[in-house]
């Protein structure tokens, strides 16, 4: 079996989460999170949408962590994201997680707002 190692540009993965937290790029933030082509920091959750619209052109498909549970996020938003031009996908925290560094790794525009476990 042959491994290769995945590289990433200027974006960071997600190392690991947990109660409260998540490590991105060796570095623990406490609290939702914003992530993507700038790199993290909070997110104050789905009534703080403006740091996500400000991904637009930057960005194709947003993931959105839900935590430890599936929900649908507020229609107002989603429907904002949606007007911006953003694929949404709202998946639970760990799904998002993953799958944001699965696309990561691809080179894919993304961007993950996610709330914690």
């Amino acid at each position: 079996m042959r491994l290769t190692e995945v590289t990433y540009s200027d974006a960071r993965p997600v190392d690991g989460y947990g109660p409260g937290f998540f490590r991105v790029g060796g570095v623990v933030h406490h609290g939702a999170l914003l992530t993507g082509p700038a790199g993290p920091g909070p997110w104050a959750g789905y009534q703080d949408a403006s740091p996500l619209l400000a991904l637009a052109g930057q960005v194709d498909v947003l993931f959105i962590g839900t935590g430890a549970e599936v929900a649908h996020i507020p229609q107002p938003l989603r429907h904002s994201l949606e007007q911006a031009g953003f694929g949404v996908e709202a998946m639970t925290s760990p799904a998002a997680c993953r799958t944001y560094n699965v696309l990561l790794g691809e080179g894919r525009r993304i961007a993950l707002a996610a709330l914690p476990v």
